[in-house]
């Protein structure tokens, strides 16, 4: 598990041991639905502070094949869909928080210090023959995909 690549399921673990919590796993049903269609790419986006952030930790955490998140849902309305097994830890996550970016980015190209922290993930994950130098983030992910038929979320 990485910090970009397949982060794993401990910020939704979290969330969910709160005080406060409500279940949205209603969405990812939705999200299944949306799997190999046109209206595939989902733009997430909610006012501040209405919850982005552990929806997108919950996303990360049923879709990552980085982790086994099984018990997590385990009593939340996604476990009675009817695609819940079908998806659940079957995809490789990158997971960007543009926060995180872009405090990092500092004085560089915030688009060219996101390419390198995934492209370095990528190159562990899955070896050097997808990354070689010129190749952006883009060209790595097609070439991942038509080689392994890994999809991304």
């Amino acid at each position: 598990m990485g910090i970009y690549l397949n982060p794993g399921n401990k910020k939704f673990w979290k969330a969910i041991r709160s005080k406060i919590y409500v279940d949205k796993t209603g969405l990812i049903a939705w999200t299944n639905e949306q799997i190999n269609t046109e209206q595939g790419f989902v733009c997430v986006s909610r006012p501040r502070r209405f919850g982005k952030s552990i929806t997108l930790n919950m996303l990360a955490a049923y879709y990552s094949r980085g982790c086994d998140s099984r018990e997590l849902f385990a009593g939340r309305k996604i476990q009675s869909g009817k695609s819940f097994e079908e998806h659940l830890n079957q995809y490789d996550v990158i997971f960007l928080n543009m926060q995180h970016f872009l405090i990092g980015a500092k004085n560089r190209e915030i688009t060219d210090y996101i390419e390198q922290e995934v492209l370095g993930e990528i190159q562990k994950e899955f070896g050097g023959d997808f990354v070689n130098p010129g190749i952006g983030l883009a060209d790595a992910l097609e070439r991942i995909y038509a080689e392994t038929d890994n999809s991304f979320f």
